[in-house]
């Protein structure tokens, strides 16, 4: 009788971990489709999806507790699709892996920074406009300076960016364009310069670098 109680512990004990196990991978292989489908694969970083829903838990946060308000910079590498033509995409790709890690480094562990595609991207910080333009000239000269030689060329790469805050995260969208907005401005007076959403285009500079673009 104790033999085949036994049995039947173990037989109990073998399903029990077999079914443990599969629910461990089905977590494990959810976890990473999630990952794989907020991240992008060149850089890294968040992707347009991962950062709205970082957007998304900062807003929720700031609703728990009267927190910060909330800084977006919005970056686009000057004159890249003129890198491409002329060293090749493997460079460009170098390039924008660069940034990512620069951009990355460069930023708090509260922050998040994310690639939307092609060369622009984007960041979210707890903090006011003044701090999010601190942090953008900190990326913005970083950046000038390790991207002079890429992959053994002289570059000189450089980026723009554009800065906006609002007292809470609840509309990313509303606060994104924005900060494109600001990102336009900076194209505009020069490039390779960081914008505030209040800032004035020189409109004579700015239609002559656009009709040289």
């Amino acid at each position: 009788g104790w033999l085949a109680v036994f049995f039947l512990e173990m037989l109990l004990y073998a399903v029990g971990t077999a079914f443990i196990v599969l629910v461990l991978t089905k977590e494990r292989t959810l976890r990473m489709h999630k990952t794989a489908a907020l991240t992008d694969p060149l850089t890294g970083l968040f992707n347009r999806r991962g950062l709205i829903e970082a957007a998304r838990d900062m807003a929720e946060r700031n609703a728990r507790k009267l927190g910060k308000p909330v800084a977006v910079l919005a970056f686009d590498l000057d004159h890249f699709k003129s890198i491409n033509n002329r060293f090749g995409h493997a460079v460009g790709d170098d390039v924008l892996k660069l940034f990512a890690s620069i951009a990355n480094t460069s930023l708090r562990l509260t922050d998040f920074v994310a690639r939307y595609g092609g060369e622009e991207f984007a960041a979210i910080m707890p903090g006011t406009l003044e701090e999010g333009m601190v942090v953008a000239e900190r990326v913005r000269a970083a950046f000038e300076t390790a991207a002079r030689t890429v992959s053994g060329r002289y570059l000189a790469a450089t980026v723009s960016v554009g800065v906006a805050a609002h007292p809470t995260a609840a509309n990313i969208d509303a606060l994104l364009a924005r900060a494109d907005t600001a990102l336009y401005v900076a194209k505009a007076n020069g490039r390779n310069r960081v914008e505030s959403e209040y800032a004035a285009v020189d409109t004579e500079r700015a239609a002559a670098i656009l009709a040289a673009a």
